[in-house]
């Protein structure tokens, strides 16, 4: 373990400049391997990446920009979403204000035309009591003068005599004589 950290801490102890030789001393190597790797990466690499990043910020700078796109879009077709729902809210409110109105007409004209049904009824009714009175008043009128004919009948008969007959007879046939002339 010592002989690690003697390499890490001596740097100022190398071996003499006029040989050539590999140095096995692994962590010494190493970290001179990685430096050198590590300083060509950032020499050539430098172009690479920056390359890479460029491509990267231009791919996400062009996902915003697409994506601002989209989003315009959208807010633009929301917009006309908008407007759209509210012409409809306003044909819907017409719609259910004419609907009303529409309903309280033909209640309206129920109710007018059962009023008139109900009148017509009236009418038809009175009219029927009204030719039922006058057909029983006529039939009343019928009877009395039944009643009164034949009683005029049994009165002329009990009080007459065969002369007033004659003279019945006779003015009788003189007024229809006297008809006749009028109607030649």
């Amino acid at each position: 373990m010592r002989d690690v950290t003697d390499s890490f801490v001596s740097f100022g102890h190398w071996p003499s400049a006029g040989s050539f030789g590999f140095n096995t001393d692994i962590l010494a190597t190493n970290l001179i391997n990685l430096s050198v790797v590590l300083g060509v990466l950032i020499f050539f690499g430098k172009g690479v990446l920056s390359d890479l990043l460029d491509n990267r910020k231009q791919r996400i700078l062009s996902t915003i920009r697409n994506s601002e796109e989209l989003r315009e879009g959208a807010i633009e077709q929301l917009e006309k979403a908008r407007a759209r729902l509210r012409k409809v809210e306003i044909e819907a409110d017409e719609f259910r204000v004419n609907g009303y109105s529409e309903i309280e007409r033909e209640k309206s004209n129920l109710i007018n035309a059962t009023y008139e049904n109900l009148e017509r009824l009236e009418n038809y009714k009175n009219e029927t009591i009204h030719f039922e009175q006058q057909r029983a008043i006529n039939q009343v009128r019928q009877r009395v003068f039944q009643q009164a004919l034949q009683g005029a009948l049994g009165t002329l008969n009990s009080c007459s005599n065969s002369e007033l007959h004659l003279r019945t007879i006779g003015a009788n046939i003189g007024m229809l004589g006297a008809m006749k002339e009028v109607t030649d």
